[in-house]
């Protein structure tokens, strides 16, 4: 039996179109999760707006990655703030 509080990590990621991630995590949740609101708002998340260092994001271990880990967004963030895909 799953428990809510259970643990969540990406195990595979790919561009969904846009600013936009599908997502599968360890208990087999598909999510979509649009990161272009962080982008527009956070200053942090401003060099994901070329498109081409938003394509170039690494899985690791636990969450997407970019720039060498330098950004990246909590796992559990991107599964509650997800859409169901």
């Amino acid at each position: 039996m799953k428990q809510e509080n259970e643990l969540k990590w990406v195990t595979e990621a790919r561009i969904a179109g846009g600013y936009k991630l599908e997502l599968t995590f360890n208990d087999g949740c598909h999510r979509i999760f649009d990161c272009l609101p962080l982008i527009d708002k956070y200053q942090m998340f401003a060099p994901l707006r070329d498109t081409e260092v938003f394509a170039n994001f690494a899985l690791d271990g636990w969450t997407v990655s970019w720039l060498n880990g330098t950004i990246d967004i909590a796992p559990e963030h991107l599964y509650e703030c997800g859409d169901a895909a």
